[in-house]
């Protein structure tokens, strides 16, 4: 199911079940997803957080029972779970600039609102595949042995830069090695072109080499998306996806060193998609699942 889809069955869920007890934890296990993802995914969709969503649906139903005069104030407060009365009043007042008595007794209208349409907002790469696909979860600490180097994104030989020293790691492990390879951009300085690169793979090998290096990373929380894309376009991943994906994600940025990681599941595979990490700073919702 796509992402739009899976929110446009959500709130028709939310509206059928509007007189219900709903959460965030009940709407995403009715569609067997995890709360922050459905959480993260919802209000990239919508543009609301889900509690804000549902307390406006359940106020938009109120308008109709008020309207419809065959329930008192008090009936409709606690039919749509707002707890109390004056909870309900204060939430009425705040969206509709007015007290629901004003409405029950005819001295003004409002209309009726239908279920907001889904918009599709699709990240593309700059070959123009879809990568919204993304999951968030913890990018696990592991020790990993390779190279490091420095490239600058704003130059023309970046590329030329990334390809030489990816080889020379190549040529220092032998094809039998099976092992997932790790390029890990840290940003030399803030809002710089300047990256400091890791290039490596979490198994022991000695490069006799004046740039070889054995890292700790430790574990980050993180968007995991997988990428189509050749490993020396991050410079484009960097500059105009990666700051798109933030914008129509409406995820926020953890202070981190290390700005994004590439995943490719073999080291001798360096043509093949892969999974970018970017760190995501935590929320509440997060910490509690």
């Amino acid at each position: 199911m796509e992402h739009y889809e899976l929110i446009e069955n959500a709130l028709v869920y939310i509206e059928d079940h509007i007189e219900k007890s709903l959460s965030l934890e009940s709407v995403s296990n009715h569609f067997n997803i995890s709360k922050y993802y459905f959480h993260r995914l919802f209000s990239a969709m919508t543009g609301y957080s889900f509690n804000n969503y549902l307390l406006s649906r359940r106020l938009n139903k109120s308008v109709a029972l008020i309207q419809n005069k065959n329930l008192s104030l008090t009936d409709i407060a606690y039919l749509l779970n707002f707890g109390t009365p004056s909870s309900f009043t204060r939430a009425f007042k705040r969206q509709y600039g007015i007290a629901p008595s004003k409405l029950k007794e005819n001295t003004t209208s409002i209309h009726h609102s239908p279920i907001p349409l889904v918009v599709k907002k699709p990240i593309k790469n700059i070959n123009g595949d879809i990568v919204t696909d993304f999951t968030l979860e913890e990018f696990n600490a592991v020790r990993i042995c390779g190279i490091a180097f420095e490239v600058d994104l704003a130059t023309e030989d970046y590329k030329e830069k990334i390809k030489s020293h990816s080889k020379m790691l190549l040529d220092n492990i032998h094809q039998s090695i099976d092992s997932p390879c790790y390029v890990i951009y840290s940003n030399c300085q803030p809002n710089s072109t300047r990256f400091n690169v890791l290039f490596g793979i979490p198994y022991d090998i000695q490069i006799n080499k004046p740039y070889y290096f054995t890292n700790d990373l430790p574990s980050i929380f993180c968007a995991k998306f997988k990428y189509f894309g050749d490993i020396l376009d991050i410079g484009d991943v960097l500059t105009t996806d990666y700051a798109r994906f933030l914008k129509i994600s409406k995820l926020e940025e953890e202070e981190s060193s290390i700005e994004m990681i590439q995943a490719f599941e073999n080291v001798h595979q360096l043509d093949a998609s892969y999974h970018l990490y970017v760190p995501i700073k935590k929320h509440p919702v997060d910490l509690e699942c």
